[in-house]
């Protein structure tokens, strides 16, 4: 629950019953799918607890990219309830038993990615956060300060944030974040993780990028959540 509204998420555990850094995945515009939740088992599969968001409440999935538009907008539209939602979810992340006294970090795609600069940009206590074809825009209310390092996965030719976007991204966390990174890889648009993503128009999946930003974002939860 969140402020009384039912938000279903989905948790992986790593194996055993230790202590174990945990990491939100918050998903891209369609909801909280199939794919979010194979991220949460792969980073259980690395000895973290997971915990996939629904951000747009009561397992809300799109059926198709119409009314996955609608409802990003009704979001886009109340940026204080998408950084509540993510807040709720940090907060029961924090709560998980093996979670007690561990790092905590978030990731997230597209609008998902949004959802954590925004769970950062209003000073959430969390150690680290990553963005992968993220959107950046700032929300009309601005920034705090920003407690975790991040991480920037971006596809340099995204139509949807295109460099200006992108450097003012960076000015942004310049001024807010003392531990921040950008990695741009070329020849490269928007959904790059997604293998159902199209190419063309600046959209479409790269087996690359998917795998190098996979790997950049392991090295950095690892240096963050584990150090």
């Amino acid at each position: 629950m969140c402020n009384g509204t039912e938000c279903i998420g989905y948790l992986a555990l790593p194996d055993g019953d230790g202590p174990a850094p945990g990491i939100l995945v918050s998903p891209a515009f369609m909801g909280l799918s199939d794919t979010e939740r194979a991220a949460c088992d792969r980073l259980a599969a690395q000895g973290y607890v997971a915990l996939g968001v629904d951000y747009y409440s009561g397992g809300t999935l799109a059926k198709d990219r119409e009314e996955a538009a609608s409802l990003m907008a009704e979001m886009q539209n109340n940026r204080p309830l998408l950084a509540e939602r993510m807040q709720g979810a940090l907060a029961e992340l924090a709560a998980q038993p093996r979670t007690k006294g561990q790092k905590l970090g978030a990731m997230g795609y597209c609008f998902g990615g949004k959802s954590v600069l925004d769970l950062a940009r209003i000073g959430a206590e969390f150690a680290a956060g990553v963005s992968l074809h993220g959107v950046y825009d700032a929300p009309p209310s601005g920034s705090q300060r920003m407690h975790p390092a991040l991480l920037i996965l971006h596809g340099w030719d995204d139509p949807l944030c295109p460099p200006d976007a992108t450097v003012a991204l960076a000015a942004e966390m310049t001024e807010h974040c003392d531990d921040w990174q950008i990695l741009s890889f070329g020849a490269t648009g928007h959904a790059f993780t997604n293998p159902k993503a199209a190419p063309g128009n600046g959209f479409g999946y790269s087996e690359k990028a998917a795998k190098r930003s996979w790997r950049a974002l392991s090295d950095f939860f690892e240096d963050e959540l584990r150090s």
